[in-house]
């Protein structure tokens, strides 16, 4: 019966569906935009430096001092493979150094590292421009595109480094350049040297020590899960840190701009609300003397409730599942192909070390958040319309 009234001015019922369904397209396509961005932001920020969860020795964060650092050892090893959310961990060796070649010199950010995980996790043989990638057992080093530029130098060439290993030990040593690297984040790009994760500890004398391990799930919705359980193997020797803590401004970042995106999806939802306020309003008043004869007979109002109700429900729910229909296909391309950037833009989401693309998502949270959103809108849209069929004088409507 609901179903069929709603159909009796196809008109209006048309015009109600195809502006909920533009809101829910447009929420959807934003939302989708937004989410797809943030993925890609905190992809390259965990990828890139802290991984989805950081194990490190207590007090090594708040100093970054290659005092603070830990052995890499087999009972470590077995209690990350034996973890089923981990996908795989890498070692690294973080800290400074001067590189030094003829009359340049420049303070750089030296990460050893293992080059055959490194690779598998961020491609870094494919941001090569000159010369070739680092093997395990190499003794030389890859430079970063801005930093051999400052230095001037290039492929086969040699640069000095100084700086402090373990426990104030001076480390110094000549490195052949096996490689020239184009870094995403050109804060890196300007400072970076990285090379094996072997002769990182033969040069900082470290032994068979480690600053960090970088772990990458499968899982990265269920963070705090796999900390209790590593903190449950695992000393108090170590600190187990997440990305969002080890990444504050990404987080505060993407919290602020989340606000804004809400607020305006809000307001769009406020102005279709009262559109299916209005049509609801309606829908009612040009029905109150069909409402009274069905009283009058024997009808009770709480039936008439009820069918107002899944009237409401049903021109919402045709609207979402239009607007998840038609959306889903468009939204699933441009997830699988980004909007690539170009000019300042694409520059600016470099300078924050960002991929100059817009990717989108296609989470499921997303399609279920504006359909109970919609849901949510039609039942508020109802309840003056009810409270009116609850109040009105039966005798006057069937006189009107």
């Amino acid at each position: 019966m609901a179903w069929r009234n709603i159909w009796r001015n196809k008109k209006r019922t048309l015009l109600t569906i195809f502006s909920i369904f533009i809101a829910v397209f447009l929420s959807l396509f934003t939302r989708s935009m937004q989410i797809g961005v943030y993925d890609n932001m905190i992809s390259n920020a965990v990828k890139f430096s802290s991984g989805h969860i950081q194990i490190h020795k207590n007090g090594y964060w708040e100093n970054k001092s290659l005092n603070e650092i830990f052995k890499d050892t087999k009972e470590i090893d077995e209690i990350l493979k034996n973890n089923n959310n981990i996908e795989f961990y890498i070692p690294r060796i973080e800290s400074y150094a001067l590189a030094s070649s003829g009359k340049h010199t420049k303070g750089s950010l030296v990460i050893g590292t293992d080059p055959e995980k490194e690779n598998e996790l961020n491609k870094y043989s494919q941001k090569i421009i000159k010369g070739d990638y680092l093997n395990s057992n190499d003794k030389a080093v890859v430079v970063a595109e801005k930093l051999a530029e400052y230095l001037n130098i290039s492929v086969n060439d040699t640069i000095v480094m100084l700086g402090q290993g373990y426990h104030g030990i001076t480390a110094a040593a000549q490195y052949k350049v096996k490689g020239i690297i184009d870094f995403p984040i050109p804060q890196l790009n300007n400072q970076l040297i990285i090379m094996p994760l072997a002769e990182a500890k033969y040069y900082y004398a470290t032994d068979n020590q480690i600053t960090s391990l970088s772990l990458m799930l499968k899982d990265a919705d269920k963070v705090d899960a796999t900390i209790a359980e590593l903190k449950n193997s695992l000393n108090d020797e170590y600190e187990i840190m997440p990305w969002p803590e080890m990444n504050v401004e990404l987080v505060q970042a993407i919290q602020s701009d989340s606000i804004g995106g809400i607020i305006m999806l809000g307001i769009l939802y406020v102005v279709i609300g009262f559109g299916v306020f209005g049509t609801i309003m309606m829908m009612t008043m040009e029905r109150k003397k069909e409402f009274a004869v069905m009283v009058s007979i024997g009808m009770q109002k709480l039936k008439i409730l009820i069918v107002v109700i899944f009237e409401t429900l049903f021109i919402g729910l045709v609207a979402v599942l239009l607007g998840i229909l038609i959306s889903y296909p468009i939204l699933y391309y441009f997830y699988q192909n980004p909007i690539p950037l170009t000019g300042e833009l694409a520059a600016t989401y470099e300078t924050f070390g960002i991929d100059p693309i817009i990717p989108f998502s296609i989470n499921a949270h997303i399609f279920v958040n504006q359909t109970l959103t919609v849901i949510g809108i039609t039942i508020l849209a109802v309840f003056y319309p009810l409270s009116m069929i609850l109040r009105f004088n039966i005798m006057k409507a069937l006189r009107s």
